[in-house]
């Protein structure tokens, strides 16, 4: 006989969002799913240097922020996002209120991602959970930590930048004090919200083995946009949190934002679909439906796998190596107009810049040396990449490392933030 789950009236008991984890077979096969993305991962750490992948990190942290916004349906150009770390805002109310949002995300997630090592290497956590991974599993997963994320993004905005677009002023890290309806999903009753956070607390925030940690942070985030703890800035909250679990896994080498965001109409209907209460007897045994949420589990998945593998290729050496040739050989042939210092370009450059690029930075001096040129020509080409941002360096003699600046991301690293190099209309 098949069971049709009856309509709620209205949520205030936590069993009412069960399951927060599918149960026997599915969870088994979700578990294979995710090895490899997370075999991968690993894997991707080990790739280039450390000094690289810092700056790797830098441009995936704009991403993200790029991304997440995007998905909300405020994005700001990477242009603009690149001027506001330099705190060049635009003259226009609109724009220069987009990219202080995007500059909150980014100094958000850097802050929430110490903040998150430093609380799983407590020795109150570090005795419960000797090992590293778990610890940060512990604590990324805690509802406290989706309410620190949300209160470092708000908080760095002021009030007028904090108002939603139903005119209602966002507490930073104040859960919401009134009821809300999001389209067709009626969360929880706002006096109930700290009890499912409690729930969800007790099953998500705990250690998990690799090949059921993607599949907790998939339940995880669905369950706590299905909650909708705040007023409003719940997908932010949520993504930000989501990176910080994600982040001792993809140590922002890759980005899960990234993914939604290019599947963002999938995003939704799979979101949307897991809010489904059960359907019939083989539906699992809680109040929403278990299999919907072990298809939003599938998608989460696959968009962490089409991510990580999709870096992987971004990384390996061969094709660094002749993204780099073709980037210097392009810009040595383009017309002075377009690039004045073009001539300071040469084909000698390729060499040295892919040895920064692959060993690490090196000194001013022997990064001449390596070009093979006179001491002023290579003296010149330098200067032409640090002016460019293609190197790096900390002080007017400090060593150079490898740049990512925006108008070289589409040869360096094409499809990768394509974005970056699209005309900017606003």
């Amino acid at each position: 006989m098949s069971v049709q789950a009856t309509p709620i009236a209205f949520y205030d008991q936590p069993h009412q969002f069960l399951p927060l984890m599918p149960a026997g077979h599915p969870l088994d096969e979700l578990g294979r799913m995710a090895r490899p993305v997370v075999e991968a991962s690993l894997r991707l750490q080990a790739a280039t240097n450390e000094q690289t992948r810092s700056q790797l990190r830098e441009l995936t942290r704009a991403m993200n922020s790029y991304y997440s916004n995007r998905i909300e349906g405020q994005s700001t150009h990477p242009v603009h996002i690149a001027q506001a770390l330099r705190k060049d805002f635009s003259d226009k109310p609109d724009v220069a209120k987009r990219q202080r949002l995007a500059l909150a995300h980014i100094e958000a997630e850097a802050e929430l991602e110490a903040l998150l090592a430093h609380a799983a290497a407590h020795p109150s956590v570090r005795q419960q959970h000797p090992d590293a991974g778990d610890a940060a599993h512990a604590v990324a997963f805690h509802s406290e930590m989706l309410v620190k994320a949300h209160d470092l993004l708000y908080s760095r905005l002021s009030q007028d930048d904090r108002v939603s677009e139903a005119g209602l002023v966002i507490v930073p890290g104040q859960l919401r004090q009134q009821d809300v309806a999001v389209q067709r999903h009626q969360p929880p009753i706002a006096y109930a919200v700290p009890r499912f956070l409690r729930a969800a607390d007790d099953a998500y925030a705990k250690p998990w083995a690799l090949e059921r940690f993607l599949v907790a942070a998939a339940c995880q985030h669905h369950r706590m946009l299905w909650v909708h703890p705040f007023i409003d800035g719940n997908g932010r909250a949520c993504r930000l949190q989501l990176h910080g679990a994600m982040h001792h896994l993809t140590r922002g080498l890759w980005s899960v934002n990234r993914g939604l965001a290019r599947r963002q109409d999938e995003y939704y209907v799979r979101l949307s679909e897991a809010d489904m209460p059960r359907h019939g007897d083989l539906d699992g045994r809680g109040n929403l439906s278990e299999r919907m949420l072990v298809e939003w589990c599938r998608f989460f998945i696959g968009v962490c796998k089409d991510q990580v593998d999709f870096m992987t290729q971004v990384l390996d050496l061969a094709r660094i190596k002749e993204h780099i040739a073709a980037l210097i050989v392009f810009r040595a042939q383009t017309g002075k107009e377009l690039r004045p210092n073009a001539s300071d370009y040469r084909k000698e450059l390729i060499l040295p810049l892919q040895h920064v690029m692959i060993a690490g930075p090196v000194s001013r001096g022997d990064f001449v040396q390596m070009t093979g040129l006179g001491e002023r020509t290579g003296r010149k080409a330098l200067k032409a990449m640090l002016d460019d941002g293609l190197l790096q360096s900390d002080s007017p003699k400090g060593q150079v490392r490898i740049g990512f600046p925006l108008d070289a991301l589409s040869m360096l690293f094409p499809r990768l933030y394509p974005e970056a190099g699209a005309v900017v209309l606003d």
